[in-house]
C-alpha cells in the first residue's frame, strides 16, 4: 500500500516538457510562467549593449538627432523630396524614430536563435522568449526617443504653430502595438529559418535597408502620386503615415489601408508561429 503511494507520488512532476503536436501553438501560460526571465533578457539587451560606451544611454538619443540631420540635409535640402508643409526636422524625426524601432527589432529578432545556440542545449525555456525580448527592449529605447520627438513637436505647435495634431494621434499606442507585433512576426519567421538557412541573416540587412525607401520613411506618399498603391501595399506605409497624420495634422489616412495592415499584421503572425512550431522540433539539431 505504502509503496504503491509512493510510487505514485514519484511520478507527479513539476514541469512536464513534452512535442508540440499543434501546429499553432501559442502558449500564453508558460510565456508568463517565465516572465522573471524574459525582464531579464530585456535588461540584458538594454545594458550590455552600451555598457562600455562613454556616452551610454546617451546614444538613444544621439542616434535619432544624427540620423535626421543626415535625412533633413541630403533628401530635404539636396533631393527636395518634400515634406507635406511639414517642418523638416519634425517630419524626418517622427519617421525615423518609428524607423528605428522597427529595423532594429526585426535586425535583432531575425539573428536571436542563431546568436544564442549556445543556450538551448543547456537549458528549456520557451524559445519564443528571445525575439520577445528584443521587441520590448526596443519599445524601452522608442519610449526615451520619443521624448526627444514630443519636445521639438510642442515646439513647433505652441512657438512655431507649424503643425495642429488631431484626434488620430490616439492611435497612436495601437500604432506601436501593431508595428511591434509586425516586427516580432517578421523576425520569427526570419530566425526560424535561420537556424538552417544562414544566408537569410544576410539578406534580411540588406532587404530592411531597402524596405526603408519603399516606406514613408523619407518622403510622403503625396510625392509618388502615380505610384501610391503600390506604396500603401507596404503594410508599414498606413502605420506611417496616421502617425504623421495624427501628430502634424496633415498628409492621408485611410481605414481601408489600416485594416489592410491589421489584416496582413494577423495573417503573418498566424505563419510565424506556424514555421516556428515546426522548427522547433529539431531545434538543436539544426541550429
Amino acid at each position: 500500500m505504502n509503496t504503491s503511494a509512493a510510487s505514485v507520488e514519484t511520478d507527479k512532476w513539476d514541469v512536464v516538457i513534452s512535442p508540440k503536436s499543434k501546429v499553432i501553438n501559442f502558449n500564453f501560460a508558460e510565456l508568463w510562467k517565465y516572465r522573471d526571465l524574459l525582464m531579464m533578457f530585456v535588461r540584458k539587451d538594454i545594458v550590455t549593449v552600451y555598457k562600455q560606451t562613454i556616452l551610454g544611454p546617451i546614444w538613444f538619443v544621439v542616434q535619432p538627432i544624427m540620423t535626421t540631420m543626415i535625412y533633413y540635409f541630403i533628401f530635404g535640402r539636396v533631393a527636395k523630396l518634400g515634406t507635406d508643409n511639414v517642418p523638416a526636422i519634425l517630419f524626418y524625426l517622427g519617421s525615423n524614430t518609428l524607423w528605428l524601432y522597427f529595423s532594429e527589432t526585426l535586425n535583432t529578432t531575425s539573428k536571436t536563435f542563431a546568436d544564442n545556440a549556445s543556450i538551448f542545449g543547456k537549458v528549456y525555456f520557451p524559445r519564443l522568449l528571445l525575439p520577445l525580448s528584443k521587441v520590448i527592449s526596443g519599445m524601452i529605447k522608442l519610449f526615451i526617443q520619443l521624448i526627444l520627438f514630443v519636445l521639438v513637436l510642442l515646439y513647433y505647435i505652441f512657438v512655431r504653430h507649424s503643425v495642429m495634431p488631431n484626434q488620430f494621434i490616439f492611435l497612436f499606442p495601437f500604432l506601436l502595438v501593431l508595428m511591434a507585433a509586425l516586427s516580432f512576426a517578421l523576425g520569427t519567421i526570419i530566425t526560424s529559418m535561420t537556424t538552417k538557412y544562414r544566408d537569410m541573416t544576410f539578406l534580411v540587412t540588406f532587404g530592411v535597408q531597402l524596405l526603408m525607401y519603399a516606406t514613408p520613411v523619407i518622403y510622403p506618399v503625396s510625392k509618388f502620386k502615380e505610384y501610391q498603391t503600390l506604396i500603401w501595399l507596404n503594410p508599414l506605409t498606413s502605420i506611417f503615415e496616421t502617425f504623421k497624420y495624427g501628430f502634424y495634422g496633415k498628409g492621408s489616412f485611410s481605414w481601408g489601408w489600416l485594416g489592410y495592415t491589421v489584416l496582413f499584421t494577423v495573417t503573418t503572425t498566424i505563419v510565424g508561429m506556424v514555421v516556428f512550431n515546426n522548427v522547433e522540433k529539431k531545434f538543436i539539431d539544426t541550429v
